[in-house]
């Protein structure tokens, strides 16, 4: 989302519709989330090594984090506030409708600027001003997903190899590692 990636989509891919990745605005929502939670933690000692909990699906929590979230939201605390904001949100990504998709998201930047969570209405303001981005989401279902994993592996490849002598034998070796090539070579 920064001016810099869009400008430069924008310059080199002029016809091109800029789509934010859900796990980037994910991304935006949980920090936001961690920092209600460290901010209430040094008045509330029970939010001390709960970062976790948080953080994670509801549906990968062990039994025993989920009875523990199951006492701390019993609580009256902000992070359980900011953590139901993290969770209505991410039921926005379930919309179909692009139609519906923006009539819940004015619903949820409502909720969110009007929470008195600092945290929350930044990023609410954030999402607004990228909302073409988002909702191109639901026209496209485009993630960059492949491309990030794609990443991840050439990443690994340079740092194993502890950098290359020049530029075309880097190429060769994510083209050899990844490229799926089919050499042909007699057994």
């Amino acid at each position: 989302m920064s001016p810099a990636f869009i400008k430069g989509i924008c310059d080199q891919f002029p016809g091109a519709a800029i789509i934010f990745d859900k796990f980037h605005v994910m991304k935006m929502i949980n920090q936001a989330l961690d920092e209600v939670r460290r901010e209430e933690q040094k008045t509330n000692r029970f939010l001390k090594k709960t970062r976790f909990l948080w953080l994670k699906n509801p549906n990968n929590l062990t039994k025993r984090q989920q009875k523990e979230l199951g006492q701390l939201k019993d609580m009256n605390l902000k992070t359980v506030r900011a953590y139901n904001l993290k969770l209505s949100f991410q039921a926005f990504w379930a919309i179909s409708d692009p139609n519906l998709a923006e009539e819940y998201f004015k619903k949820w930047f409502f909720w969110a600027t009007h929470s008195k969570l600092q945290p929350f209405i930044s990023v609410a303001y954030a999402l607004k001003d990228h909302w073409k981005g988002i909702l191109n989401y639901f026209t496209n279902k485009v993630t960059n997903g492949l491309l990030e994993g794609l990443n991840s592996l050439i990443q690994s490849l340079k740092t194993n190899a502890r950098g290359y002598s020049n530029d075309e034998n880097f190429m060769t070796m994510i083209y050899l590692r990844h490229g799926q090539l089919e050499l042909g070579l007699p057994i």
